[in-house]
C-alpha cells in the first residue's frame, strides 16, 4: 500500500486484530444471542475495550514504526494532526459543524491507507485531550476516525482520477463517511440505555433483527442533525477547500520524498 506509511504483514496484521477487536466491541449487540449473559456486562463493555485497545494500539504502532515511519513522515503526521485537533472545537460539533473531517478525508486519500489509519486515531486522541473529552467513549471515537480516514486512502483510482471527478468521488465519500462514523459512535453507547423502558432503547431479550430496528430509531431521534450536519459540512469543504489542500498536500509529499532514503556524503562528494 502506498504512501509515507507502508502496510507490511506485521503492521497489516495488527490492524486487522485491532479493527477485528473494534467490530466485536461495537457490534456485540447484534451478535450475542438473546440468552447471553454479556448483555449484564453492558456498563463494563467501554471500560473494557478502552483497556485492550490500548495495548493493541501499542502494537500497531510499534509495527509501523519497524515498517520504516521517518522523520520526515512522523513531521507530516503531527502537523496534519496538530491542525485536526485544532479544527475540531470550531464550531463546538453545533449541527454537526466539525471541520476536521474534510482534512481527514484529504489526508487519507494523498497519503495513504496506512498513514491515514494513524492519523485519524491520533488527531482524535490529541483533540480528545485538547477540548477535554476523555472518557470510556475515546477508543471508540479514535477506531472510528481511524477507520474513516483508512477509507480515503482506499478509494479508487488515486493516479488517474484527477480534477472535479476526483473531488466528487472524496465528497461522496465524505458525506457516507460522516454518517458512519456518527453511527459507530452511537453505537457505542447505545447499549448503555438498557436499562430503560423507552422504545429505542437496547433490549437484552430481543432478536438482533428487533434490536437492529430500535438502533436506527435510536439513532434517527437523536444523532440525525449532528450526523447530517456533519456529512454536509464535509461535503461543502472538500468541494471549496479541496483542490488547493489536495495541491498542497501532494506538493509537499513530494518534496519530502518520504520513500527517499537519507545518505551522508564524505567531506570530498
Amino acid at each position: 500500500m502506498s504512501g509515507p506509511v507502508r502496510l507490511g504483514p506485521r503492521s497489516l496484521a495488527a490492524l486487522l486484530l485491532v479493527s477485528a477487536v473494534g467490530v466485536v466491541a461495537i457490534g456485540w449487540p447484534f451478535l450475542a444471542p438473546p440468552t447471553s449473559r454479556i448483555a449484564s456486562h453492558a456498563q463494563d463493555a467501554p471500560w473494557l475495550f478502552a483497556g485492550l485497545l490500548v495495548l493493541l494500539v501499542a502494537v500497531l504502532a510499534a509495527t509501523i514504526s519497524e515498517s520504516g515511519l521517518g522523520p520526515k513522515a512522523v513531521a507530516m503526521l503531527g502537523v496534519l494532526a496538530a491542525t485536526g485537533a485544532a479544527l475540531r472545537p470550531v464550531g463546538a460539533g453545533t449541527a454537526g459543524i466539525e471541520p476536521m473531517f474534510f482534512l481527514m478525508v484529504l489526508s487519507g486519500r494523498v497519503l495513504g491507507p496506512g498513514f491515514g489509519f494513524t492519523l485519524g486515531s491520533l488527531t482524535m486522541f490529541a483533540s480528545a485531550l485538547l477540548t477535554g473529552g476523555v472518557g470510556p467513549w475515546l477508543p471508540f471515537q479514535m477506531l472510528a476516525m481511524g477507520w474513516f480516514t483508512m477509507g480515503a486512502g482506499l478509494l479508487p483510482g488515486p493516479v488517474r482520477l484527477r480534477g472535479r471527478a476526483e473531488l466528487v468521488l472524496l465528497a461522496g465519500y465524505g458525506f457516507a463517511a460522516a454518517f458512519a462514523y456518527g453511527m459507530v459512535v452511537d453505537l457505542a453507547g447505545w447499549p448503555l440505555l438498557s436499562g430503560t423502558s423507552s422504545d429505542i432503547a437496547f433490549d437484552p431479550h430481543a432478536g438482533a433483527a428487533a434490536n437492529l430496528a430500535r438502533f436506527l430509531a435510536y439513532s434517527l431521534a437523536t444523532a440525525m442533525g449532528w450526523n447530517l450536519g456533519r456529512a454536509l459540512c464535509t461535503v461543502v469543504l472538500t468541494l471549496l477547500l479541496g483542490p488547493a489542500l489536495l495541491r498542497a498536500l501532494r506538493r509537499a509529499t513530494r518534496r519530502a520524498a518520504f520513500e527517499t532514503a537519507v545518505t551522508f556524503d564524505g567531506p570530498g562528494a
